[in-house]
């Protein structure tokens, strides 16, 4: 039956054919009429009357509708990019910012939580609840609950300006990426690409109506071999160049854009009493100030700079001896082609001979199967309306599947999975959930588990006529990552959702994502998964000890790479008067001195395309550190896995129970010294990366 308000209607399983951009204005509307009248409710309140669940139960219940339709609707935008929707997603934008933005700053709100937070009541509740409270507290403080009328106003108009300008910001990627195109008649130019990527290439061309050529993208799968195999030194610069126009030239230029956002956070962290945006940003995570990131990401730094130098002097020397000249700094184009070619020859090692082991299909059947031993789960693909069944997916190549408990037999939840690139799509991967659920009451008969509701999106190599999707080890381990995130969210177990999931500080949030990737390296894992499309052997033992012994080649300048990232992140919003207004290439080339590899043309900042601190209010902003925080934690979390069995049930019990199962409702401090027995230790990633 079709309903009048799709967008929020909440439905299970989503009816996607049904949400299309002429709902989208009344829906939005609907939805914030129906969360504008239950906050109300709570501001109407007589202060006698006040409860729990009249005020931060209340709250925490009174935009659903508007969540789930405006989650919808953003997911739509990052999968299913069209004109019309896009229309209508920058018509409602405003609206729903400023709802969301205001509510910290409503007054009348913010009083009857202050009064019942205060109460002996809410000193009774139980730690959950006490945690929940706390936290919805300081949110509202950090979004400017205290601030004078004036000052709050302008948090509004900031918060209101930053959603407009980062979803410009976006959209100026996604378009400047689809605005490029290569393609090539003449095969000699493609000496060196492995016949997964000409295949590749030369159906994508074929679908564009290039009889007879090959047509090459900037979306990662396309131009990622190229610049990795391509022997034609011409074409890579192509293509590398091509790269370097995203978010950079004529009507998709992101350079001021990006000035007037780091320029309009800088203005939030000062009217909400912060120096700057990152110790605003940072202060209820792990590291608590802009100072602290800072610090860890130079501490790294320190620690493995030499070996990133011997890395750089390696590679040219390398180089040099193969042409026969002299040692020089090489040309952006050319590193990943040279560094591809010497980790060939030291190690006899072509990641392209793991790619017949790596079949899409094969590698999520054997991840199901490794976190169905570790966490007594099992998980079942539902046939969608593709296929003959009933389940309406949002383009025909994504599937459907439910996760469920063994011991319990309940459902904990579903998801969603799409992994090949198209121009409609944003580039990337992420996971990102629809529903929240919960666990049944204890002790109340009647009720049940609410299910959550997850998906998990990636760019991966396409199928090729008969052919499955073969996946290279790089797209193995981002699909383990965004498993390792949706996980933390199915079996998610708290009672209030706020705290629930992936709701936790973010630098806390990549521990679940990066152990996974854990379970791409071992032999007992890869066994589960890594079997050849035609044959079913598992991966031969000479070619997974080449694999293992090229694991850490080039490690320093991999980690480099990933440091400097955050080092522009965190030096763009703490030092932000040392630098607006100045030239950005220059400014990333001042900031990243010490971190990137010299070349003999520089290239500019990747600022532009850095879709993880621009494309929204928040994000990554500040915060991209935290890839390489949660990663100490990972590596030293997984040791007890070693020591254990990596994939010995009990350990991954104490890990459920201990980690994915809690969300946010204890500090992640306590959740990691509950699972470890003490605090994090650097000591095992740069043992693992072989920089200790």
């Amino acid at each position: 039956m079709q309903t009048s308000h799709p967008f929020s209607t909440p439905d299970y399983h989503i009816r996607w054919s049904t949400l299309t951009p002429d709902h989208v204005e009344a829906d939005i509307d609907h939805a914030l009429e129906a969360a504008e009248a239950n906050l109300a409710q709570i501001r109407n309140l007589d202060d006698a009357e006040l409860s729990y669940e009249n005020t931060f139960g209340a709250l925490e219940v009174a935009s659903e509708d508007l969540d789930r339709a405006w989650g919808r609707l953003n997911h739509l935008d990052s999968v299913c990019n069209n004109d019309d929707q896009r229309v209508a997603l920058n018509a409602v934008l405003p609206k729903v910012t400023a709802f969301y933005s205001a509510i910290p700053l409503d007054d009348a709100i913010w009083a009857k939580l202050k009064a019942f937070s205060s109460s002996p009541a809410a000193s009774a509740m139980d730690a959950t609840h006490l945690r929940m409270m706390e936290e919805t507290c300081a949110s509202f403080i950090e979004s400017g609950a205290d601030l004078p009328a004036g000052q709050k106003a302008q948090v509004a108009e900031v918060q209101a300006r930053l959603s407009e300008i980062t979803q410009k910001f976006s959209e100026n990627v996604l378009d400047s990426t689809n605005a490029w195109e290569l393609v090539i008649a003449d095969e000699s130019r493609l000496a060196g690409l492995p016949d997964s990527a000409k295949n590749a290439a030369r159906a994508d061309a074929e679908a564009k109506g290039h009889e007879g050529c090959w047509r090459f993208t900037l979306q990662y799968p396309s131009m990622g071999p190229v610049m990795q195999h391509a022997d034609d030194d011409s074409l890579r610069k192509e293509v590398w160049a091509a790269a370097c126009t995203i978010g950079r030239d004529g009507e998709f230029d992101n350079t001021d854009i990006i000035w007037e956002i780091l320029k309009l956070r800088q203005n939030k962290a000062e009217l909400l009493g912060y120096r700057d945006f990152a110790d605003l940003t940072l202060a209820r995570r792990m590291a608590r100030d802009g100072a602290t990131a800072i610090q860890f990401t130079e501490d790294l730094h320190a620690r493995i700079v030499d070996q990133f130098q011997q890395d750089t002097e390696q590679l040219e020397a390398w180089k040099a001896a193969q042409t026969g000249t002299v040692p020089q700094r090489m040309q952006p184009w050319e590193i990943g082609y040279w560094a591809e070619k010497r980790r060939k020859a030291e190690y006899d090692f072509d990641e392209e001979e793991l790619r017949p082991y790596f079949p899409l299909s094969s590698v999520m059947k054997g991840m199901f199967d490794i976190v169905s031993r570790l966490y007594n789960i099992r998980i079942e693909e539902k046939l969608t309306t593709e296929n003959g069944g009933d389940i309406e997916t949002w383009h025909p190549e994504c599937r459907f599947y439910d996760l469920f408990d063994n011991a319990t037999g309940e459902l904990l939840g579903s998801f969603y999975a799409d992994w090949h690139p198209r121009e409609s799509k944003r580039g990337g991967a992420w996971m990102n959930s629809f529903e929240t659920g919960l666990p049944a009451v204890d002790g109340v008969e009647g009720t049940a588990r609410e299910p959550h509701l997850g998906l998990m999106v990636g760019n991966m190599t396409k199928p090729i006529g008969d052919q499955p999707a073969l996946m290279d080890h790089r797209e193995v381990e981002t699909i383990f990552h965004e498993f390792g995130h949706l996980l933390h969210h199915l079996l998610g177990n708290v009672t209030i959702k706020s705290l629930s999931g992936t709701n936790v500080a973010w630098d806390f949030v990549e521990l679940p994502s990066q152990i996974m990737e854990n379970y791409c390296w071992d032999r007992e894992s890869l066994d589960l998964f890594a079997r050849h499309h035609e044959t079913g052997d598992t991966l031969p033992e000479d070619l997974y000890q080449k694999m293992i012994a090229a694991r850490n080649y080039r490690s320093a300048s991999a980690y480099m790479a990933q440091l400097g990232n955050g080092k522009l992140d965190l030096d763009l919003h703490t030092k932000l008067d040392q630098y607006q207004g100045r030239d950005l290439d220059e400014v990333d080339r001042e900031i990243l001195a010490d971190y990137k590899i010299p070349v003999a043309t520089a290239g500019p900042t990747m600022a532009r395309r850095f879709s993880h601190l621009f494309s929204s209010p928040t994000g990554y902003a500040a915060g991209y550190y935290s890839y390489k925080w949660a990663e100490v934690l990972d590596a030293d979390a997984f040791t007890r896995f070693q020591k254990e069995g990596i994939l010995n049930p009990e350990t991954g019990q104490s890990f459920r129970e201990c980690i994915l199962s809690k969300g946010n409702s204890a500090p992640a401090e306590e959740l990691y010294r509950n699972f470890m027995g003490r605090d994090p230790d650097q000591t095992a990633l740069l043992e693992r990366a072989g920089l200790a």
